[in-house]
């Protein structure tokens, strides 16, 4: 009888596992931003593939934290911008190289493809395909100052009314403005570091004009809807929103240059799910469904045709934002080596214990 039980509960628990595992097999573990995964977008997928999408939102540095925690478990799919893959994949080997047979090649943009690739590649091998992408600039209150550049945002008759991001970009943004280019020096840490102390110098120099340090959009937002911030280191799309609710906010391209990112999709080491991934890949990147993604996020795609179908206000807003000449001038963050980061967190960690 006791053996004729354990048969039993034998059973059970592989039929468990079993089950488990198919529905394992059936899900997307998709680790990305707010709003790349609208749920009209996420429902149409799930109805024409029969994979059911688990949404994880998240930001680099978390989606490094998390993937290098489990080694590249826990996830099927992430979507770090393109300058985040090849330092922490030759460090912590966190995710595993693209199937391009996979990909349907002919829905990108072919020379956003182009560089991406190139920009993700390590060892000869691919690890990341674009997405989204957008810029950083300054949105700037018309009625209120004018600015040209980031050290507009040290002015003295702003004082009290800026804020930037205590992170890499600004670090970045002011290094430019300063007639330098951070990116050249990359492969010297030496050098990096010298600059890095100067932009942090300057930085702390600006504290006393910072309203804050924002490090959430809503802050951000509502900061600039009450004209309690004039002008702010910000995202595109931060500023287009705003613009849309009143038209004196308007996101400028600096005159040293606009920032400019690539999110993409990354299939994480120890994926259990690659079909479900290149399926989710494929289907995002269809003019249609990019259209619908780009309206949720506020961002152009690398999806070919897609900008055909977009929202006829945000065109007209990237146009007056991004006249050819800033357009060309935008200075693309490539991929970050090893070290880099932590030479700037230590700036970073400078600049919010000084007084």
């Amino acid at each position: 009888m006791k053996l004729r039980y354990s048969l039993i509960a034998a059973g059970v628990v592989a039929l468990g596992v079993v089950g488990s595992a198919v529905a394992q097999e059936k899900t997307l573990r998709l680790l990305t931003w707010a709003d790349y995964a609208p749920a009209d977008v996420v429902a149409q997928f799930e109805k024409e593939s029969g994979y059911k999408v688990e949404l994880t939102l998240s930001n680099n540095e978390e989606m490094i934290s998390k993937l290098r925690a489990t080694g590249g478990a826990g996830f099927d799919l992430a979507q770090p911008s393109q300058d985040r893959i090849t330092g922490p994949q030759q460090e912590f080997g966190i995710y595993k190289p693209m199937d391009l047979s996979k990909l349907k090649a002919e829905l990108f943009i072919p020379s956003m493809l182009a560089a991406t690739k190139k920009n993700t590649t390590l060892a000869g091998k691919v690890y990341g395909l674009p997405h989204i992408w957008g810029t950083d600039g300054l949105v700037v209150n018309t009625s209120l100052t004018k600015m040209a550049d980031y050290p507009d945002l040290c002015r003295a008759d702003v004082k009290g009314k800026t804020a930037v991001r205590l992170k890499r970009p600004t670090l970045l943004a002011f290094a430019f403005a300063a007639g330098k280019n951070p990116f050249d020096l990359y492969g010297n840490p030496k050098a990096y570091a010298a600059l890095m102390d100067d932009v942090g110098k300057t930085v702390i120099a600006c504290k006393p004009n910072l309203k804050f340090f924002w490090d959430n959009k809503d802050q951000l937002l509502n900061g600039m809807r009450t004209g309690e911030i004039v002008g702010a280191m910000m995202w595109d799309t931060g500023g287009w929103k705003l613009n849309g609710e009143k038209a004196e906010i308007q996101f400028i391209a600096p005159k040293s240059g606009a920032l400019g990112w690539i999110d993409t999709f990354a299939i994480p080491a120890k994926g259990k799910n690659d079909a479900a991934a290149y399926a989710w890949i494929n289907f995002n990147m269809r003019p249609e469904i990019a259209a619908r993604v780009a309206k949720s996020a506020g961002n152009f795609t690398g999806s070919k045709g897609a900008d055909q179908l977009m929202d006829a206000k945000l065109k007209a807003q990237f146009a007056a934002s991004f006249p050819e000449a800033a357009l060309k001038n935008v200075k693309w963050y490539p991929a970050v080596p090893a070290g880099i980061e932590d030479i700037e967190g230590r700036v970073l960690d400078r600049i919010k214990a000084a007084n």
